[in-house]
């Protein structure tokens, strides 16, 4: 860990975040000429592919990989375990299997300028955020270690139903299903920026203020209580904040996984593990990470670029066995 992690926040991770947003709207195959950036409303092919492709694109990454960081750190702390992220509560789960659904029932549709894929997304991550807490509240037993396992039967539950709805399509909605669910950013637009920042925003601002009462669940349920915390409503309310933030970047991008698991730790190694350095530094690192994966997938290969989420699993992988081997090492360390 790092002497002063405000330091480390500031001054190495605030500039490397504005590096790469200035930095990797320029690279790719094609080469606009530098002047474009004095030109945001021409109608040239330096204009369309700088302003209205590469910028949003990489924003559109810039957020995601935020909100997920921010969504694993926030998470991990409520359920007091390291592997929880997100994707493991059904969140993602339910958002494909409504997005699965529409292409499959053949859902054209728009409704307010958002895409009917879109809000058939938002709506699967509702129903499963409400089906996750209904079984928590049924058996009586609001803890962790209920929603955590409610979750991950959810999640399994609906990719099951993908896989039965993909075997029952056409092979043009079997390939289409199978795009969305690799994660993609590709559909990056003023628009889709607009509909996914009001959730990422207010994600952070709820997290950012509630930094302590994270410190204190990450803790004890009881030292949380004794220090005058209503455990279980800040549970909820912190879940469902972060639930809804997911969802809203999953609708636009598709489950891009692993992203949520390795930025919080690696800056939790870096920052140490207080919610008031760690969420913003989180924030930083997993913006910044997911630009650069972004960048990659773009770039890696001149004939067709590769789905974001393929980037972010080969990278998490191996990162999620070292997790495993670091978690079991410190257990026998401390028996």
């Amino acid at each position: 860990m790092v002497k002063s992690p405000r330091h480390f926040i500031y001054f190495v991770l605030l500039p490397l975040a504005a590096v790469t947003l200035l930095v990797m709207p320029w690279l790719g195959e094609y080469r606009p000429a530098w002047d474009v950036v004095f030109k945001p409303t021409g109608d040239g092919l330096d204009t369309m592919i700088f302003w209205k492709i590469r910028v949003p694109r990489v924003l559109l990454a810039m957020l995601a990989g935020m909100g997920l960081s921010l969504g694993g750190v926030v998470f991990q702390a409520i359920f007091r375990n390291p592997l929880a992220t997100p994707f493991t509560l059904g969140v993602a789960g339910g958002a494909s299997l409504g997005v699965t659904l529409a292409i499959f029932l053949g859902l054209n549709l728009t409704i307010l300028g958002i895409s009917g894929l879109s809000l058939a997304a938002l709506l699967g991550a509702m129903g499963s955020i409400t089906v996750v807490y209904g079984i928590a509240r049924a058996t009586g037993n609001i803890s962790p270690n209920t929603m955590l396992l409610a979750g991950v039967a959810i999640s399994f539950f609906f990719s099951s139903l993908i896989l039965l709805l993909q075997y029952l399509g056409d092979m043009s909605d079997s390939f289409r299903i199978l795009h969305w669910l690799m994660g993609d950013l590709s559909r990056a637009s003023l628009d889709t920026l607009l509909q996914i920042f009001p959730f990422v925003a207010s994600g952070a601002l709820i997290t950012g203020f509630l930094h302590r009462e994270l410190n204190l669940l990450s803790i004890n349920d009881d030292l949380a209580a004794s220090c005058g915390l209503r455990v279980e409503r800040m549970r909820i309310i912190l879940f469902i904040a972060v639930s809804l933030m997911i969802a809203g970047i999953v609708t636009v991008c598709g489950p891009i996984g692993f992203v949520g698991i390795m930025a919080p730790h690696i800056c939790r190694l870096i920052v140490g593990a207080n919610h008031r350095n760690l969420v913003p530094a989180s924030i930083l690192f997993g913006g910044v990470f997911l630009t650069l994966c972004d960048t990659l997938a773009r770039t890696i290969s001149t004939s067709a670029e590769v789905p974001v989420g393929i980037i972010t699993a080969i990278l998490g992988g191996p990162f999620f066995l070292w997790l495993l081997f670091r978690k079991s090492r410190n257990a026998e360390t401390y028996r």
